[in-house]
């Protein structure tokens, strides 16, 4: 499509000062600029060929060619606006105040200001404390506003400077052909000023280490790995941004008694032959306190009860989780005399009253050593 006439884009006369052409752009530019019309096509279109012609008719040499041969005459000179960011690349501060611009859009466009740096502590928990929730006073060293500079890095009696490199501005724009790249300054990095005399106790800095204690709340259910956010406790931003924040990791120590997995509780709870046999009710430990247990005639050993609700709580606010009762028989290592003969005279009926897995399970025995050329052998004396 044939390119209109950078005079008529801007609606101006071909006499118009640079005054006026800048004028007339600034009053496009807030008409159509993308910002201004989400999604609009057709005003996009209209912002790019604007900036077009204000890019000629604002550059003495280019407006004398383009008026002595038009279009064709700018040759490689010609812009090539790629998008809304190339435009605003090119025009640099145009679009950061006090240009044609002034504040309308360049608020929006600058480099936004930096958040200061995280900073990090240890917490470290019993068992019982994650379950409750708590609040621990924490240590923890980060960098504040140098107090002799106020933050400013400069030495008493002297000021930060504007960049001599970028005239203040922050970054520079380099060209190459027609491709322009904005970059941080590579003198001041971006601050926009220099510190000529620095202050002698944050060395031009601006910052200071101190050390800091601090109560932190640490929410119910939290477990080894998790961390707790403070928000606005780290460090201040170099150049009037938000703080950043502090993370607490959290470390859990081992449990004597319980076992955690998740928001599951395991305890293994040791009964005797005769609870496994005949059935008990016995206390089981729990964080909330003892909790009573009934243990059915005939349990096997390695058999799991579940108390719902006696776990470790949700940090995120879910339910809590279930404490898992793990049983086990406990073979005692010294008996007395009496239950010696107690635990005799029990082997002694059991062998006179085999049951039917067990004449099973010795028949199979039998069976495997006469096919492997072995002799009979009897079950247990």
């Amino acid at each position: 499509m044939a390119k209109r006439c950078y005079y008529e884009v801007l609606g101006v006369s071909r006499t118009a000062s640079e005054q006026e052409i800048a004028t007339a752009y600034r009053k496009l530019a807030v008409k159509y600029h993308p910002d201004a019309n989400p999604g609009d096509e057709t005003a996009a279109e209209r912002f790019k060929e604007a900036a077009e012609a204000y890019e000629v008719l604002s550059d003495a040499e280019k407006r004398s060619r383009y008026d002595q041969f038009g279009h064709s005459g700018l040759g490689d000179q010609a812009p090539q606006f790629h998008g809304v960011d190339d435009i605003l690349v090119a025009f640099g501060d145009l679009f950061g105040g006090g240009g044609v611009f002034g504040d309308l859009f360049g608020g929006g466009r600058r480099r936004r200001p930096r958040r200061g740096a995280d900073v990090r502590c240890d917490i470290d928990l019993s068992l019982e404390e994650a379950a409750a929730g708590t609040e621990k006073t924490v240590r923890f060293r980060r960098r504040a506003v140098c107090q002799a500079c106020r933050g400013s890095g400069a030495a008493e009696g002297s000021e930060r400077e504007p960049c001599s490199h970028c005239g203040g501005r922050g970054h520079v724009v380099q060209s190459a052909g027609i491709l322009r790249v904005q970059t941080a300054c590579p003198a001041c990095h971006g601050e926009g000023t220099i510190v000529r005399s620095p202050c002698r106790q944050c060395r031009g800095s601006g910052l200071e280490t101190e050390s800091v204690r601090l109560a932190v709340s640490v929410p119910p259910g939290v477990d080894t790995g998790n961390r707790v956010r403070v928000v606005g406790e780290g460090e201040p931003s170099p150049d009037g941004g938000p703080p950043g924040d502090l993370y607490c990791f959290v470390h859990v120590r081992d449990h004597p008694i319980f076992h955690r997995d998740g928001r599951q509780l395991i305890v293994e709870l040791p009964i005797t032959y005769s609870q496994a046999v005949l059935g008990a009710t016995v206390e089981v430990p729990a964080l909330q306190g003892p909790q009573s247990l009934t243990i059915p005639p005939g349990t096997p050993a390695h058999k799991s009860f579940i108390l719902r609700g006696l776990g470790m709580p949700d940090p995120r606010g879910g339910g809590a989780g279930d404490l898992i009762v793990k049983t086990y028989i406990e073979v005692p290592t010294r008996v007395s005399d009496e239950h010696r003969k107690l635990l005799e005279q029990l082997a002694e009926f059991e062998h006179a009253d085999v049951t039917s897995q067990r004449k099973s399970f010795f028949d199979k025995i039998k069976e495997y050593f006469v096919a492997h050329g072995g002799s009979e052998t009897s079950g247990p004396a």
